[in-house]
């Protein structure tokens, strides 16, 4: 049977304390491109289609788990107490693939740039092999471990702090990566020891014990910017410059046009589909996805939002969960939008508030006009109907319905519906004081003279 058509099974370290990040968040929950690392390495295998995941937990593992309830509900939990390496992390695995015939991978919640192709190219090479690792070679192989070939046979790994200078000489390094079959994994893995310069059980044995063992292991290259493990805060800073710039290129690839590329702020699940424009310095938090054909103006912030195609959001515009833009809308600057429906072609131009609210199709919303949706306790919501004509400055005061067609007059506080083609006037009476203006001032006046000399 070849390998690819085997099942798989994704086993993803992240027990770890991460002591080097200087916090009380577990290294796996640290955001890259405003998801949890525990999330990318998830993400890298959904093109793999794994038939099971497990994650090994330890460290700060309650908080762990919890997050990865969201992330991939279906992953399987296995402890790793206490910490003992490598090795030691995936055997932890076993029980929860016990009886399983198919591939095991390895990776690492701390190196999240592994492409989807190059990890299928590792599920090939087990046509062939046992045991596949995966090396590159990196500008400065430094303290990495370094792989020690036979032509394409992997006859070990060592570690940097346990190598000879001549092994140290070796340009082909360990990313850590590694594809076998699952009963054949587990069985290598009881037979590894501890007597390192660390006292810890490392999967990096593996190939070593394959070979005692008569089986053959071999290596597959990656490019260097895959392996970046992420150690400490500059290094995440680092990951987070890399995956910018990669997730940037993605976007351009797909037709989508970058005004000023670096300037654009994006996360692991923005979508944004082809001829969209989006201006300099636009940030993208989680859940957004972006039609075809829609602008999304400078200085922009998007979360939990959907922008249909042709709209047009910003420039500063914010755009809060819920959010849903319809096709051909506009949402213009100082507007802010928070789990709300804006129906085709209705406009929200300017300096507006509309929360927990629908606005029907071709409804004009004037400057300055607020849904007030909370009460201190509870949100109550605003509809205002297909073609209305909200005018500047009107406190929409919820629950209230605005009908189709109708209008409401500017400075109004509305408190009760609106019938269709209805226009509602909602201002107290204006009274003017003759000479009272020029009196008032002068008393003022008075008053802030007579405190200057005291």
């Amino acid at each position: 049977m070849q390998a690819h058509s085997r099942p798989l099974a994704v086993v993803v370290l992240a027990a770890g304390a991460g002591t080097r990040m200087n916090s009380d968040l577990p290294k796996p929950l640290h955001l890259l491109g405003q998801a949890p690392l525990l999330a990318h390495g998830i993400a890298a295998v959904a093109e793999l289609e794994p038939a099971r995941i497990v994650v090994v937990t330890g460290y700060g593992a309650d908080m762990v788990e919890a997050s990865l309830a969201d992330i991939a509900p279906e992953a399987v939990i296995a402890r790793q107490e206490p910490q003992l390496g490598t090795g030691h992390a995936v055997l932890q695995a076993a029980s929860a693939l016990e009886g399983f015939q198919g591939d095991v991978l390895v990776l690492y919640v701390d190196s999240p740039f592994f492409r989807p192709a190059t990890l299928a190219a590792m599920r090939a090479a087990r046509t062939t092999h046992d045991i596949v690792m995966l090396g590159f070679r990196p500008a400065d192989p430094g303290r990495y471990g370094r792989m020690v070939m036979q032509g394409d046979r992997l006859v070990r790994i060592v570690e940097f702090k346990d190598a000879t200078e001549a092994e140290r000489a070796i340009d082909l390094c360990n990313s850590g990566v590694l594809c076998a079959d699952a009963e054949t994994l587990f069985e290598l893995l009881t037979h590894i020891g501890n007597d390192n310069a660390a006292g810890e059980y490392y999967l990096t044995d593996v190939p070593e014990l394959a070979g005692n063992a008569g089986l053959h292991s071999t290596t597959i290259t990656c490019d260097e910017a895959e392996t970046l493990g992420i150690n400490t805060r500059a290094e995440l800073a680092r990951a987070e410059a890399q995956f910018q710039a990669m997730r940037r290129a993605e976007l351009i690839e797909t037709g989508v046009s970058l005004q000023a590329p670096e300037t654009v702020h994006l996360a692991l699940d923005t979508h944004i589909g082809g001829d969209a424009i989006i201006e300099p310095y636009v940030f993208f938090g989680p859940g957004v996805t972006i039609e075809n054909g829609a602008r999304i103006r400078s200085f922009s912030h998007l979360e939990g939002c959907h922008v249909g195609r042709g709209a047009v959001v910003g420039p500063y515009a914010r755009l809060r969960p819920g959010a849903e833009i319809g096709n051909d809308a506009k949402i213009g600057n100082f507007v802010e939008i928070k789990q709300a429906e804006i129906g085709e072609g209705a406009k929200v131009s300017h300096l507006s508030y509309i929360g927990d609210a629908t606005v029907g199709e071709r409804a004009n919303i004037g400057a300055g006009t607020v849904t007030c949706n909370y009460d201190g306790v509870m949100k109550h919501h605003t509809e205002i109907g297909a073609g209305a004509f909200i005018g500047s400055d009107t406190m929409l005061v919820a629950p209230v319905r605005v009908g189709s067609a109708a209008m409401t007059a500017s400075g109004s506080v509305i408190t009760e519906d609106v019938p269709d083609g209805a226009l509602a006037i909602g201002r107290a009476k204006q009274v003017s004081k003759p000479g009272l203006a020029v009196k008032l001032m002068d008393r003022l006046r008075a008053i802030k003279a007579d405190k200057a000399k005291g």
